[in-house]
């Protein structure tokens, strides 16, 4: 096999962080300026297509030969561009750096990668780069002094623009250096299958309600400023959306300090004894806060000509478990729909009309909200068919652990929140039924199962809901208790992962335990060193450089290095219940992975999916059943898990 490295430069006047990859390579002055390659280890060269040069035959026909391999860093965005320009190439015959260093643990941005591998300076990404790309790539202010252009050329910084071809060249270098220091840990290819398919799926898109979309951005339009208007009525205030000049009259109004104005500071507001006008103000902060509804104007940016949305997802966006994340829309975390007349409320919306949306559902912006996941429609003649996995992170940690009682429950009537409560409190689960005094237990079966099987304390309780439940707090230690005491081999199961990442890490000795390997393993060449847990898929999870070192709570602990909540490259700790859930997602993901190959085989059209739920654009005839009962099949790499697919079917997308 030959590998050929590549990195393409272009331009286009489409934002391509609003609007997306696509978006941008539609656009009618969308160009690409360079192509950087390298075969193999030979030098680097380059094609600058603005000075006439074109791209040598050999490579215009490796593009396209199934015996190069082609790579680059997000190359999604290559194949894409190159077909967009006319160039064959087919996206079974790449592979992506991107997701090979995500796949090992490692930044997704090719400067950050760099860096976290320990690229010595010439192999590493320029610095210069983003300041390179906004001067020729995106359209420039006209001038006076720059003669009223509009895009900046070569001939006008010669300088800057040889400092850009060593810029793209450069981005080759790294792109093939970081591959090769991964090679020793390759992508397995049943993720190499599902990236491709990820990346047809996000090429085709899903089409999108372009009247509900104008309709809610009118809406919110008048909304905001009718509320904005009644702002300044009630404090005479010249901006009441500041914080600077809100804070002081809220404070002096409701007779008591008010530290600021966060989400849950209201909400803890609203619930004390306050001045009508005070309530009325911070409710109308609420509302003008709701930013789920900016997701209309997310939509408008990335909508294509043909209304379809394209790229909304992200293939091992979350690189601890190779989960999907989302992208443009952020799929992920959509407001759920309460409202039971969707389709009256969405032909309102489309109408434009204000009044009467106001009249029948009252909060605008909670109402559009609400119809946000109605935006996304079948294409005319077809049918959405949304369907997830019942309950599967329980089923998972169950079936792994071995807690035999959950999976009996899991084989029988599936009921896990009655259960939980009969082993918690004692009940028999027939008495947890409506009507009677003992359903009340259903909800601690709730909320312990969803929040303690990754060692969760009363916090996590609280985090999943539990007070807002109606429990409280001093019941919760309670809760966590019999939860433990009804499941002991989970709770057994997180001192054992603990026990056996410390031992993997301080003896370097590999263990095998739940159907899981855990080894420490390195490549000498570049002093690299990983803890990886083998998943019974044969994926592989991987903390970088591991560590022992004590933790927040003098105990030792693993430690590795990990991209942080700020975005950062920086060490990290684990315990017993983390890893458990880091196990137990990235089974729970393995098994979507496992169903969407075989409903894609079986010639479903999967227009996206969100955490386990897919979402299939279908024909009429297609029944719900169908692809729940896909959903069902037991699964080679995981002998007595017993899986379930619940799923319904709608004229727009929905929370059922």
């Amino acid at each position: 096999m030959w590998h050929l490295s590549i990195d393409i430069e272009t331009k286009s006047s489409v934002d391509i962080g609003k609007a997306g990859l696509y978006r941008y390579a539609q656009s009618e002055d969308f160009e690409i300026l360079l192509l950087a390659y390298r075969f193999g280890d030979d030098p680097v060269k380059i094609v600058d297509f603005t000075a006439g040069e074109k791209l040598p035959e050999h490579v215009k026909q490796a593009l396209s030969d199934p015996v190069v391999i082609k790579h680059a860093f997000n190359a999604a965005f290559e194949v894409y561009c190159l077909s967009a320009a006319g160039y064959d190439t087919n996206i079974d015959q790449w592979q992506c750096t991107m997701i090979h260093s995500m796949y090992c643990g490692y930044p997704a941005s090719l400067e950050a990668a760099g860096k976290a591998l320990g690229l010595p300076e010439d192999k590493q990404k320029l610095a210069t780069g983003k300041a390179l790309i906004r001067y020729f790539c995106k359209p420039c202010k006209p001038t006076k002094s720059n003669g009223g252009r509009t895009w900046n050329l070569p001939h006008h910084d010669p300088d800057k623009w040889e400092l850009f071809k060593e810029y793209c060249m450069q981005d080759v270098i790294t792109e093939s250096t970081i591959e090769g220091m991964l090679s020793t840990f390759p992508v397995p290819e049943s993720e190499w299958w599902q990236w491709r398919n990820d990346t047809r799926m996000n090429t085709a898109g899903v089409r999108a309600d372009r009247a509900l979309i104008d309709g809610a951005l009118y809406i919110d339009a008048v909304s905001r400023q009718e509320l904005i208007d009644r702002s300044k009525d009630i404090t005479g205030l010249d901006n009441p959306n500041s914080v600077q000049q809100l804070l002081p009259w809220l404070c002096e109004h409701a007779g008591h300090d008010i530290s600021n104005l966060q989400k849950a500071t209201i909400a803890d507001e609203l619930e004390k004894d306050i001045p009508d006008d005070v309530k009325e103000i911070l409710l109308i902060r609420q509302q003008l806060g709701k930013t789920s509804v900016k997701k209309y104007a997310a939509m408008a940016e990335s909508m294509g000509s043909d209304d379809r949305i394209r790229g909304i997802s992200q293939f091992y966006g979350a690189n601890r478990t190779g989960r999907w994340s989302g992208r443009l829309v952020q799929m992920q975390n959509l407001p759920r729909n309460y409202i039971k007349t969707l389709g009256s409320a969405r032909n309102l919306v489309k109408a434009g009309n204000y009044e009467g949306v106001k009249m029948i559902y009252g909060n605008i912006p909670d109402t559009l909200s609400q119809l946000i996941r109605t935006a996304f429609i079948p294409e005319d003649g077809c049918k959405f068919v949304v369907a997830d996995f019942s309950a599967i992170e329980a089923r998972v940690i169950a079936w792994l652990a071995g807690e035999t009682w959950a999976n009996e429950v899991f084989a029988t009537h599936g009921k896990i929140y009655e259960a939980t409560a009969s082993q918690m409190f004692h009940v028999p689960v027939e008495r947890i039924v409506k009507g009677n005094p003992e359903y009340a237990l259903r909800q601690k079966g709730k909320v312990a199962t969803l929040a303690l099987g990754y060692q969760g304390s009363p916090n996590a309780l609280i985090s999943q809901g539990a007070l807002k439940m109606g429990l409280t707090e001093e019941e919760l230690p309670e809760i966590v208790e019999k939860w433990r005491a009804s499941n002991p081999h989970i709770v057994d199961m997180w001192r054992k992962l603990e026990q056996a990442a410390l031992h993997v890490v301080k003896y370097g000795e590999p263990l095998t335990l739940y159907g899981l390997t855990m080894r420490l393993e390195g490549d000498l060449r570049y002093g690299h060193l990983y803890l990886t847990i083998e998943l019974p898929s044969g994926r592989k999870l991987f903390y970088v450089k591991p560590f022992l070192k004590e933790n927040a709570f003098g105990k030792s602990a693993v430690h590795f290095y990990g991209v942080g909540t700020n975005k950062k490259w920086q060490p990290d700790s684990t315990y017993g219940g983390k890893l458990t859930e880091n196990i137990v997602q990235a089974i729970a993901r393995d098994c979507l992975a496992v169903t969407i190959q075989r409903l894609i085989e079986l010639g479903h059209k999967i227009v996206f999916h969100v955490h386990d739920e897919v979402i299939i654009e279908a024909p009429m005839e297609v029944t719900v059943e169908e692809v729940t009962d896909v959903m069902a099949q037991p699964i080679s790499w995981a002998p007595g898990l017993v899986l379930k697919g619940a799923g319904f079917e709608c004229e727009f997308y929905q929370k059922d």
